[in-house]
């Protein structure tokens, strides 16, 4: 059981962050969010693989002026990624955004700053402080001390400008496309202050080495309590962040979102085609949203024992296979009929 670090509680649209409630999965789209039908099409995507928050680029006023009719169709709660000029953050929260990220430091002037967020405390908006390791501000970056505390320097102050303007509705992020780098951040600012954490290993690559990267740092993290919003950026269709992010979650007990797959690595008692078998597996049963665990196995020697905690699950033999529940065989058949037996099986209780 891991113990979550208590942080104040936010909220963003429907969604309760921190004070131990589920750690959300965030992504972002990479539309123009000028392309009004586009981003909607692809926050629509994210919506039916289980993510809670989406993040929009709002480069300019018409970025901004779409964001109203985006919101309005919008399943999601939306978070508007603001960047030098206040004009599109008041434009943004006058048009119904969820939430702002945004580096008050970055805004300019302290009256532009306080326009902002005197606004979003009418609106109850929060505001994620996101500090990212390649654009740190100059008098840190000459600073003799470790990068990660460079970025917890940041970070504590751009969060003193908002405390002292009264508004608390803070959320953190301090990323990095370093791992230690991006843990170290993390773990020095957990017990500096009482917000809530948004984590992600930034610029983390492609989908293989991007997942490996975003495995550790976030599952380092999370393991340890920290973390109350995930994003797992890749460089793939935001889809992709989204069931990555589950996964992560999932293998550390944090969340149940779906069907737990586990396969056996294969060794030279396998006996049937076990690859291809747990691709099709994953691919038959991916629709479940219930919190099961489906096993595919090479052999009958160690599957069903290995599996026991499983629902269900397959186990190979010579040219056929068993299928077992909660470690108990209860069928035997050919193994180009393996497949369509668990779908049958596992058919009566969930579809």
């Amino acid at each position: 059981m891991i113990n979550r670090r208590k942080s104040k509680e936010i909220c963003i649209g429907n969604v309760k962050i921190g004070n131990g409630n589920p750690i959300s999965v965030q992504s972002m789209c990479n539309t123009d969010t000028r392309d009004i039908n586009a981003t909607l099409h692809q926050i629509n995507e994210m919506a039916d693989k289980g993510c809670e928050l989406v993040r929009l680029a709002v480069l300019n006023k018409d970025a901004a002026e779409a964001i109203k009719d985006i919101v309005k169709k919008s399943p999601l709660p939306l978070i508007a990624d603001i960047h030098f000029d206040y004009r599109l953050a008041i434009q943004c929260i006058n048009n119904g955004i969820n939430a702002l990220r945004l580096n008050p430091g970055n805004i300019g002037k302290r009256e532009n700053v306080e326009k902002v967020v005197s606004l979003a405390k009418q609106q109850n908006i929060p505001i994620r402080i996101g500090v990212n390791a390649g654009s740190l501000e100059k008098d840190l970056l000459d600073k003799n001390m470790p990068l990660a505390e460079k970025m917890v320097q940041s970070a504590l102050g751009h969060i003193k400008i908002l405390e002292d303007l009264d508004f608390d509705l803070i959320k953190v992020s301090l990323k990095s496309s370093d791992v230690l780098t991006t843990i170290e951040a993390y773990r020095s600012i957990a017990d500096k202050i009482p917000y809530p954490l948004h984590l992600g290993v930034t610029e983390a690559g492609t989908l293989r080495s991007g997942l490996i990267k975003s495995s550790v740092g976030l599952g380092t993290l999370l393991a340890e309590g920290i973390g109350d919003t995930i994003r797992v950026s890749l460089t793939e269709n935001p889809t992709e962040e989204v069931t990555a992010g589950f996964e992560i979650l999932k293998s550390l007990g944090l969340r149940q979102n779906g069907v737990n797959f586990i396969s056996c690595p294969t060794c030279g008692r396998t006996q049937i085609d076990l690859i291809n078998l747990a691709k099709k597996v994953e691919e038959k049963f991916k629709h479940i949203k219930a919190p099961i665990t489906i096993a595919t196995m090479g052999c009958a020697v160690n599957g069903p024992g290995e599996a026991r905690h499983a629902d269900f699950g397959i186990a190979g033999g010579i040219n056929e296979g068993y299928i077992f529940q909660k470690g108990e065989i209860i069928a035997k058949v050919p193994e180009n009929q393996l497949l369509e037996k668990l779908e049958e099986i596992i058919n009566k209780s969930y579809k």
